[in-house]
């Protein structure tokens, strides 16, 4: 697509781009011109070992574990969703994982192989699904940037459910959200186009004014045996203006232990690996709180 084609489609408002309203529905047409995906060779090799061994077959949280254990050893590779300071694409890199695009993409390709779909378009069709709120990709406003409102925004589409207030120990959480709103100069986006910020302000104020609980770290070891291979993890933090500070997934292993996978920046693995078990991994920092946990749904 040229400048000239995407100036025309953002002037008219398709894609809520460059001052066009954010509340536009895009076209599927419209979407896919604005897609980039790396990777072609990992997921036709997921999907051949899933039609060998007829992975469809499994709950969805256990196909999200073997797509998982598919991934793992890809490089962390931090910032491959900022394509461009201008427009919003929907990016998909198997070649490069950070711990959203870890978790988010064994979802995706588990959602999509439940559907008997395997393309690279079908992943960045449930990619914009569940990355997007409401499942309409528009520009970078439109992006669920929090991973509180990820949860809660596809808990509302039928993606996931949020199980966290039926842990045992589960606590309010009254940590808010506004780093995106407050260092917007952090942001390729909001720099490049400061009218989008008023738009991210409107989402933190939503988000901080729900009611959401938390499991705090020394209630995690007595919840382990209610969590199950595919949860998804969002690891909580009192960091001023960030609600969850990493990302990743339950994994059971065959000894009924229950460990923690994720997309390392850790400087001596950068990588995707398993940890140890999820109630003895998370506590590297101080300023970390506890977990908020996310049960993938059997697509419908």
């Amino acid at each position: 697509m040229t400048r000239r084609e995407i100036l025309r489609f953002a002037s008219v408002g398709s894609l809520g781009l460059l001052g066009a309203p954010s509340w536009a529905k895009p076209s599927r047409w419209l979407q896919e011109q604005f897609s980039h995906f790396e990777g072609q060779d990992v997921l036709a090799r997921i999907v051949s070992k899933s039609n060998a061994n007829d992975w469809i077959s499994l709950p969805i949280g256990e196909l999200i574990g073997k797509i998982a254990l598919e991934l793992r050893d890809t490089p962390y590779v931090g910032y491959t969703l900022e394509l461009s300071k201008d427009l919003e694409y929907c990016i998909v890199n198997l070649h490069g994982l950070d711990c959203v695009t870890f978790f988010e993409d064994a979802l995706d390709i588990a959602r999509m192989i439940k559907k008997g779909k395997s393309s690279p378009d079908d992943l960045l069709a449930e990619i914009r699904y569940t990355r997007y709120r409401r499942g309409f990709m528009g520009g970078f406003e439109t992006r669920l940037h929090y991973t509180t409102d990820w949860f809660f925004d596809n808990e509302a589409k039928g993606v996931v459910k949020v199980l966290t207030s039926d842990l045992p120990g589960a606590q309010p959480f009254t940590q808010k959200v506004g780093i995106m709103s407050k260092h917007p100069e952090n942001y390729r986006q909001l720099a490049s186009h400061p009218n989008l910020v008023q738009d991210i302000q409107l989402s933190e104020d939503a988000i901080n004014a729900r009611t959401m609980k938390y499991l705090p770290m020394d209630k995690i070891e007595a919840a382990e045996a209610l969590l199950k291979t595919g949860d998804i993890v969002g690891v909580t933090t009192t960091a001023e203006g960030i609600d969850i500070a990493h990302t990743g997934l339950c994994l059971k292993d065959d000894d009924g232990v229950l460990h923690f996978m994720d997309a390392s920046s850790s400087r001596t693995r950068m990588r995707v690996a398993i940890e140890p078990e999820i109630s003895k991994c998370l506590n590297w920092s101080p300023a970390l709180t506890g977990i908020m946990i996310a049960r993938p749904l059997e697509v419908k």
